[in-house]
Order: C-alpha cells, then structure tokens, then sequence
C-alpha cells in the first residue's frame, strides 16, 4: 500500500469567493494533506476574509491586487487562483516565477496572457481547476497525446437553454444570474448565461493542452454529470463523471496527481436518470464562435474579448445594455482590434489591449 502524499504548502488567492471559500473547507477537512500559509481576497467580504485568517494564520495575508501578487510569490507548494477576471494575470505570472504548481481556476490569466503564461510555466506547473478541464486532464491519462481526436467540452446550456435570440431581449439581471446548477460570482454567472464563459473554455483548452481549434468541441448537456470528453482515434470516448459541484476540481487542483478521499458523494447509481445532449444553437449564443475568431487570431485578441465581456456585463446589471448587447458589443470590440505585429507578446501589451477594449465598449455602450 503507498504511503500517504506529504502535506502540501497552500496559498488560497480569491479566498472569500466561491471557489477560495470550497478550498478552504478541503483544507479545513484535510489538515493532514494541506496548511494555507497565504491568503488574499478582493476585500468586497472583509469579515469573512478576517475570520479565514483568525482560522488558517497564514504568513501573508492582505487584499487587492498587490497583496495577491506578494501571496502568489510565496515559496509554496501550490497557488489556487480562485479570482475572477484579467486581475488575476499578475498573480498567476508571480506564482508560476516562484515555481510553485499553479491550480488555475482564473481562467482569465491563461486566455489574456497565453504565450506570457506559457513561457514560465514548467511542463506540469499548471493543473486546471476548471471542471470541464479538470475532466479533461483526467481523461488524458487513459491515452497517448498523440493518439487524441478532439476533446469535447460539455456546456449546461445556463438559465435560457433553447430560448430564440428574439426572446433574450427581455432578459433580466435577476434572470441571468440563476444558474440551474451551480452558485458562482456575477461575472461567471452571467457568462455562463451567455455562454462566454464556454468560450472563454475553448481558448483555455487550446493553450492547456494544446489542441487546434477545429479539434475542440462543444455540445450542450443540461445535467453536468459529464463534465467533459476525450475523443480518441480509435474511436473510444472517455469522460470524467461526478455530481455539478466543484469539490472534485479543486481538491484534484491542490493535490494533482493525487486525490482526496471523500471530498464528493459519488453518484448514485441505483437511481433511474437521463442525461441529454444537444448541440448549441450560435445563432441564439453566438459567443462560442467569437471565442474561436478571438483565439484564431491570437495576439492580444483575447484580452480584447475577455475585457470587453467585463465591461459589457456590468453594463447589463447596470441597466445600460440587453442581454443579448453583452455578446454583440464584445464581437463589435473585437472586430475593431487590431492584433498587430507578429512579434512575442508582452506584459505591456496584454495591459494596453485590455485597458483600449475597456475604453471601446464604453463608448460603444449607451450612457
């Protein structure tokens, strides 16, 4: 029988959020396997945050961007990146240039900072905790890399799932953020609702593990017990299964390869159910092909449709845009980019790229 992994060095980046908040109940049922030594937090839960550090006596702790940069260059043995948005870049770029593993759930600082990321990571220093491709790098393990077909992202399809585009218009804010699985933060909530969030995925998937575009599918499966595929060239599929929470993901993110025992209920087989797949309807959701022209065009294109989102989505909760305006202003940001030259990407100009679409989708946004 293997011994037990040692005790791994944890700093919790995002930790009044969602996803920083289920990792620290891990670590608070495990303290066998994880100690936090660092935490930050936007500041928006200041009691929540002061009790966490009351309870967990990091060595560092603090709020904003700053302090999750110091945080993230800890010498750990593991960042969890629980924060929402292109913020994140900077303290994703600090924890992989302190040579800690990374446990990615801001998606965000991958898509905007692709090749920067990339460039200083070490091969395995990125363990995704996304759902979606936490089941991808499990599935992977049943295969050779270079006997993969395609992967295949599974999407719940969010609160209007078979709603016509003409219907959107009348989306509310309260409409948007009822996910039909899963509690998460506005921003993420939404984009799940407009499926940006999905693909946001698909650019993640590309530069996670490498696959063309063209290879990197979508399909539509309300119930999220299948959290994503593997597509092999003999034909098998092979996907990772579990109940539509995080704690899988995370645990997984913090431990990789290793797993933490009784972190989820197993699904309960016993039970009759039925899992249906649909394709998803871009006329209605047009997001997921913006996504791949973004990414096809690479540069600094995602950056550009990732801030833009941003902005757009605090312009629908604020009353200034419709639902379906969120995906038309991004796509119209977007169009109105320019990439550049071929030359390496820099931090600059991922910065600069971000701060133009920002100041672009506010003009373009009715005051």
């Amino acid at each position: 029988m293997s011994s037990a992994p040692p005790r791994r060095d944890v700093v919790v980046l995002g930790s009044t959020g969602s996803i920083g908040t289920q990792a620290l109940d891990i670590v608070r049922a495990h303290p066998d396997r994880f100690r936090v030594v660092g935490l930050a937090a936007g500041g928006g839960r200041p009691d929540l945050f002061a009790a966490q550090v009351a309870e967990f006596a990091p060595r560092l702790h603090g709020t904003g961007e700053q302090a999750a940069i110091e945080a993230a260059s800890l010498p750990c043995d593991v960042v969890l990146t629980g924060i929402t948005g292109a913020v994140g870049l900077r303290p994703t770029l600090a924890a992989l240039e302190a040579g800690s593993t990374l446990a990615l759930a801001n998606k965000e600082s991958l898509i905007i900072g692709g090749p920067l990321v990339k460039a200083v990571a070490a091969p395995g220093r990125i363990v995704p905790v996304d759902s979606e491709h936490s089941a991808i790098a499990q599935s992977l393990l049943a295969g050779d890399r270079g006997e993969v077909r395609r992967l295949v992202l599974t999407a719940s399809g969010g609160p209007f799932r078979g709603r016509g585009r003409a219907d959107l218009a009348r989306v509310t804010p309260a409409q948007a953020l009822a996910h039909p699985n899963f509690a998460m933060g506005p921003v993420i909530t939404t984009n799940s609702a407009t499926l940006v969030n999905k693909g946001l995925e698909v650019i993640e998937a590309h530069l996670l593990f490498d696959v063309p575009y063209d290879r990197i599918d979508v399909v539509v499966h309300p119930q999220q017990y299948i959290h994503s595929m593997v597509e092999f060239v003999d034909g098998a599929v092979v996907a990772q299964l579990g109940l539509p929470t995080m704690a899988v993901p995370i645990a997984l993110g913090m431990g990789w390869p290793h797993r933490v025992p009784d972190v989820e209920t197993p699904i309960d087989w016993t039970r009759a159910a039925d899992w249906r797949f649909e394709p998803v309807d871009d006329a209605a959701f047009p997001a997921i092909t913006l996504a791949r022209q973004a990414g096809t065009r690479g540069g600094t294109a995602p950056a550009v449709y990732n801030a833009a989102n941003e902005e757009c989505v605090a312009a629908f909760h604020a009353g200034r845009l419709p639902f379906p305006g969120i995906v038309d202003t991004v796509g119209e940001v977007l169009a109105a980019h320019d990439v550049g030259s071929e030359a390496a990407l820099t931090l600059d100009d991922v910065l600069a790229a971000d701060a133009w679409a920002r100041r672009h989708a506010h003009q373009l946004i009715p005051s």
